[in-house]
């Protein structure tokens, strides 16, 4: 399929092509980058943001977290794990200690107010799909979810972000503030009917959405978007919303078949990828114009396409395509995610990501440099010459890590250890941690 990245107007032909402009809360400072792999700093921790206030009152589950996070602070050198690569994680240490201790001790509560379909109605397929098989497996799981509030750690919000635009929003109207609304009542009535929202106000309660608008329908509930874990796909810095070090990156995956999530994973050997780059796909957004005019049906080695001519999808499709690239063209659309990031992984072909002020999927944990390239987007008119400019070995290197971190990304009907399903979870668990304090 050649493009998989579509906007709402395509999964709902309804919405208006242009998309939903929010005005940024903040203004905060233009993060940019200024050569590969810059404005992601993969050398240490993730900065933490201000902490929120303490608990109302203290339970055993704080108690556990405090342990936790001593625990991790002081975890043990770990060498040679077989089922971890060290170079692929920050810290592959505190990465195994903390997984350790949430297969251990994580508890879940999932709230079961509100009804079908935006509240437990997974949809599990298409660019929205891992909003959807996460819900999915949440809630069918049984190692994590408690009935018994009072043991949980963690409070999981169990609405749809895609099912929010899909039955709420008013086409032509071009605002989300029947989304907001709704979620704001949402908010106030399970801390009306219950008293766990109110002893954090939201710090360990968190939601998981893949819609572009997810974040900005957190607008009108200024706890809701200040202290709770918020999982986006649309992981932008600049916008006010997404809080680095306590908000998750969610990676976004484009699922064709949710009985076979699995099909068609992998791709040609690195000395078989006979074409540097590739990317086809819709124009919208403000890269993906200047990639078509820089590169556009300009360079042999630079297939670049807005789609892909027939003439050349009767020789080679467009997953053909990625599975025989050096390179997989990820740049930013309306927003700066894409699900060219995973299908690049999936088809064992190096991301290049270009989108600025994006935090990338589980920055918490993984190192990103290990296994792509990120790209200023004010450097798109040296593409070619940045590509070339990686020597052949680390290129060699880079795109046998693309197929050892692939099993991180990996959807399974029935989860398995360190899967995209328990790295979403992960990454919630050590916000969580993170931010519990120690008198």
């Amino acid at each position: 399929m050649e493009e998989p990245e579509h906007p709402d107007l395509k999964e709902n032909p309804h919405v208006e092509s242009a998309p939903f402009i929010p005005e940024p809360i903040s203004t905060g400072s233009h993060i940019r980058s200024s050569d590969i792999n810059q404005g992601h700093d993969m050398s240490g921790p993730a900065v933490l943001p201000p902490r929120p206030e303490a608990p109302l009152w203290s339970t055993a589950a704080d108690e556990e977290l405090i342990y936790a996070k001593k625990e991790i602070d002081n975890a043990p050198l770990v060498s040679n794990d077989p089922d971890l690569y060290a170079p692929l994680f920050r810290n592959v240490s505190v990465f195994r200690r903390s997984y350790e201790l949430m297969e251990k001790l994580l508890k879940v509560f999932i709230y079961h107010d509100g009804s079908k379909p935006i509240f437990h109605s997974p949809e599990l397929k298409g660019i929205y799909a891992s909003e959807g098989w996460f819900m999915k497996l949440m809630e069918g799981n049984q190692n994590f979810v408690v009935r018994d509030p009072n043991r949980a750690h963690l409070f999981y919000l169990p609405y749809s972000s895609r099912q929010l635009e899909h039955n709420l929003y008013v086409p032509g109207s071009n605002t989300i503030e029947p989304l907001s609304i709704f979620i704001k009542n949402y908010i106030n009535l399970i801390s009306a009917k219950l008293p766990y929202w109110n002893r954090t106000k939201g710090a360990d309660h968190f939601f998981v959405a893949c819609h572009d608008w997810g974040p900005y329908t957190t607008k009108l509930h200024d706890e809701l978007r200040k202290n709770t874990i918020k999982a986006l796909c649309n992981a932008d810095l600049s916008e006010g919303f997404f809080i680095r070090g306590r908000d998750v990156s969610l990676p976004e995956t484009f699922l064709r078949s949710p009985r076979r999530p699995l099909r068609g994973i992998g791709g040609k050997p690195a000395a078989q990828r006979s074409i540097l780059a590739f990317y086809a796909g819709q124009m919208h957004g403000r890269v993906r114009p200047a990639l078509l005019q820089y590169w556009g049906g300009k360079d042999a080695d630079m297939r670049i396409y807005s789609r892909l001519p027939h003439r050349i999808t009767r020789r080679m499709n467009y997953v053909q395509h990625m599975k025989s690239s050096k390179y997989c063209i990820c740049p930013m659309g309306y927003e700066v995610n894409s699900p060219r990031i995973v299908e690049a992984i999936y088809y064992e072909c190096v991301p290049v990501i270009i989108a600025d002020n994006f935090v990338l999927p589980f920055d918490d944990a993984l190192n990103w440099s290990a296994f792509s390239v990120v790209i200023p987007e004010k450097d798109v008119p040296k593409l070619k010459e940045i590509l070339l400019g990686i020597p052949e070995n680390h290129y060699m290197a880079m795109q046998s890590n693309v197929k050892n971190v692939q099993k991180h990304f990996l959807w399974h009907p029935n989860p398995i250890k360190y899967d995209i399903f328990h790295m979403i979870l992960h990454s919630v668990w050590f916000s969580r941690v993170n931010h519990i304090q120690i008198e």
